[in-house]
């Protein structure tokens, strides 16, 4: 292991310890998600901010999430909605595309602002937001998350809203947003490979990233078993609050 650690290293030039921590943060990431619905790609986004340049964070982070995800959609395959597939992959391409191909960098604390009240009221006015919401609104959902996902990266609580809104029960809306997440980080990927982003170097850690999250995937399942809807509504609310929180506060500090 301790060799494998080492080989990591050198490949991908970061320091051992490096590699340990973000191995750890993976699984912590992948179980706090499959537990509790969103949360785990900020965490690993923020502490692979930390030792990944920003060229190559957002694309790497993308594959480790997307092969987080998938696990948990792959696990929770018999939960997902799956009528709102299809116009949510639509409006994935399109804002995919839409993304690709802007190379002047967005107004972060603008952006930041507005994703927080967006976050806000759509927590706290759930009943006014479900009323709204048809299998029609996951295009422009899907454009919206996949073009915002090219340069913040962790967009999860973008979807959980929304995923909220359509679903019945605490499985059905960690299993649909684990596949929702799953389409839009693939078409991220290919989005920067056609970009000109090399994966070839960080296919050994992120292999090991995908693996570690996985694990955690499985222990947060069988914790998500057993949680209550109500705990896990009141859960929801409260991560979902405090990333709102955080994302306003980022935007002024």
């Amino acid at each position: 292991m301790s060799v494998f650690i080492e080989y990591l290293s050198i490949v991908t030039g970061i320091e051992l310890w490096e590699v340990i921590v973000l191995c750890a943060i993976s699984f912590l990431g992948s179980f706090i998600t499959a537990a509790f619905g969103l949360g785990g790609g900020t965490l690993n986004l923020a502490t692979m901010a930390l030792i990944f340049s920003p060229t190559v964070l957002i694309p790497v982070h993308g594959v480790v999430q997307l092969g987080s995800n998938f696990g948990r959609a792959f696990l929770m395959y018999k939960s997902v909605k799956m009528e709102i597939i299809p116009s949510f992959i639509l409006g994935t391409i399109i804002g995919a595309l839409v993304g690709g191909y802007i190379v002047v960098e967005l107004p972060t604390q603008a952006l930041q602002v507005f994703l927080a009240i967006f976050i806000f009221y759509t927590v706290w006015a759930p009943k006014l937001f479900a009323n709204k919401l048809k299998k029609i609104s996951f295009l422009s959902v899907g454009a919206f998350g996949a073009f915002v996902t090219m340069f913040v990266g962790a967009t999860g609580p973008i979807l959980t809203p929304f995923v909220v809104a359509t679903s019945n029960g605490r499985k059905q809306v960690v299993g649909t947003h684990a596949v929702l997440m799953s389409i839009q980080h693939t078409f991220k990927i290919v989005a920067f490979g056609f970009i000109g982003f090399s994966y070839i170097q960080y296919i050994p850690i992120i292999f090991t990233l995908i693996i570690s999250g996985f694990f955690g995937t499985i222990i947060g399942k069988r914790t998500l078993n057993w949680l209550s809807e109500g705990i896990f509504e009141l859960l929801l609310k409260v991560i979902l609050t405090l990333m709102a929180l955080k994302l306003a506060l980022g935007s002024i500090l």
